[in-house]
């Protein structure tokens, strides 16, 4: 089980609340068990960050990156947190918000291919879509 800060479950709970539409797009897509039977979390809370989707059973991150990402300030902060968290195992597949919005099915593939890559499984298929 990974370790959380507990002062972050506040904010965590008010992230879920108020999802971007990005978000919204994504979480319909891969909620209940749609994406290979793999159970996805909103806002799960890893150390001292919130991440946008996590998959525990193939320590799978999913961010979703939109405007505020491409700081100077944010892409420091995104580095550091990246490797915080492939220091735990954990495997990050980045998303920008415009490719969920225009490219859906692509970045849905793109998941479908991470998903495989971690499971290893020759008989990977697309299910609940």
């Amino acid at each position: 089980m990974l370790k959380y800060n507990p002062k972050l479950k506040f904010l965590a709970r008010k992230l879920r609340k108020n999802q971007t539409e990005a978000e919204k797009i994504l979480w319909h897509k891969i909620r209940k068990k749609q994406v290979n039977k793999l159970k996805f979390y909103r806002q799960k809370i890893i150390g001292n960050y919130i991440v946008d989707f996590y998959c525990p059973s193939i320590k799978l991150v999913i961010e979703i990156d939109g405007d505020l990402h491409y700081t100077d300030d944010s892409k420091r902060y995104d580095k550091i947190r990246e490797q915080y968290l492939k220091n735990l195992g954990l495997k990050i597949y980045r998303v920008n918000n415009i490719d969920i919005y225009k490219n859906l099915e692509g970045v849905l593939d793109g998941l479908y291919l991470e998903v495989f890559k971690s499971t290893l499984n020759p008989s990977f298929t697309k299910k609940g879509n």
